[in-house]
């Protein structure tokens, strides 16, 4: 199973309460339950509102379940930002 880091930025960072932990998973959705069940309560309702980089790659519409992950890859959760 593919180990990877996933990064939290702003709103998500201060939900999750850390900036980046290790996940085992398959899929973008695998790592993201992950961290739902790690983290329950506020993360989840950012992670609702929030966009993905997958090693630098902006995941944008594709389904999560269909983004795979690369052993030693990155995950960054970044929520909405404010100006330009």
């Amino acid at each position: 199973m593919p180990k990877v880091t996933v990064r939290y930025w702003a709103a998500a960072k201060a939900a999750a309460g850390v900036a980046e932990e290790p996940y085992e998973a398959v899929t973008l959705a695998e790592a993201l339950d992950g961290a739902r069940e790690r983290h329950p309560g506020e993360l989840e309702r950012v992670l609702r509102r929030c966009s993905f980089l997958v090693d630098g790659d902006p995941v944008g519409t594709r389904g999560h379940e269909t983004v795979r992950l690369a052993d030693g890859g990155t995950v960054e959760v970044l929520p909405p930002f404010a100006g330009g």
